[in-house]
């Protein structure tokens, strides 16, 4: 069993499925740009999220949907600084800063979050700096390429193994750079530079993940992957969502990063009840 130090904040994994809440505060995310701009809906979100079951909420300034142009690191945190520092002592969960720039991150924390979300796996020297300076757990993404081009044509030659060595190469540079290995949460980025076939290959196996020894986190919620299979718009993929979050809780993974976090809470709720009504009887 594992746990988190988030701050102030001792998350505990593996005894039951955690709950990531998305807030985007952007103009253009796929699923709910433009829904969160202003800061008293957003906070009020947020709040919407802890009350229906998030353990943790996940706050991100800047869009990384396929295609998405970067933004500057002033408009990243002219975004979200505001919010947090009104969602902070509001909240009594840990807030986690979704950014890949590093005096983002650095801001976010002296504001508050206690955790890091990095969609580029650490690979920027200085986001390890601040991971390991404030001793905050970082959750190390896969992604291949870029959001403006990693949806052009991603290919691996085995995703699965391909993102295994990915991780255990990057968990060790991390771990050389500072950063405690049990603050370490790997996602294998559903969604990020992988076709549907991919997309599919990683959850169907997820259970491969647990060889790195590291709290796993997915992200499938709303995205095109699940599109493309039912045919249904963004608005409408909600079905889907939780297929994979009850497939991804079964296959044990410690952390759900969704859009909707009622539904998702109930789905982990009745499959953590079996698991352990399983376990209890064997």
């Amino acid at each position: 069993m594992n746990f988190l130090q988030c701050g102030k904040f001792k998350v505990q994994l593996g005894l039951q499925t955690r709950i990531m809440g998305i807030l985007n505060v952007t103009p253009d995310s796929f699923s709910d740009g433009g829904k969160h701009q202003d800061r008293h809906e957003a906070v009020a979100h947020a709040i919407r999220m802890e009350e229906a079951g998030a353990d943790f909420i996940d706050i991100g300034g800047e869009s990384s949907r396929p295609g998405a142009a970067p933004v500057s690191t002033e408009e990243e945190l002219r975004r979200i600084l505001p919010v947090l520092e009104a969602l902070i002592p509001r909240v009594n969960i840990p807030v986690s800063i979704d950014t890949c720039k590093p005096e983002v991150a650095r801001k976010a924390i002296q504001a508050g979050a206690s955790m890091i979300n990095d969609i580029q796996g650490l690979k920027n020297p200085k986001m390890a700096e601040v991971a390991a300076e404030y001793r905050l757990p970082a959750v190390l993404m896969h992604m291949q390429n870029r959001p403006e081009t990693m949806q052009l044509n991603p290919v691996y030659g085995s995703v699965v193994s391909e993102l295994l060595l990915f991780f255990e190469q990057e968990v060790e540079r991390a771990v050389s750079s500072g950063i405690s290995r049990e603050q370490i949460v790997v996602d294998p980025g559903i969604g990020f530079g992988k076709t549907v076939a991919h997309n599919l290959q990683i959850l169907r196996s997820l259970e491969q993940f647990h060889t790195l020894g590291l709290p796993i986190l997915i992200g499938p919620s709303n995205k095109s992957f699940i599109g493309n299979i039912l045919d249904l718009p963004v608005e409408k993929r909600l079905a889907g969502s939780l297929a994979t979050v009850a497939w991804a809780v079964w296959k044990g993974v410690h952390i759900i990063r969704v859009h909707e976090v009622g539904p998702t809470k109930n789905v982990i709720q009745m499959i953590d009840a079996i698991r352990t009504a399983e376990a209890s009887s064997s």
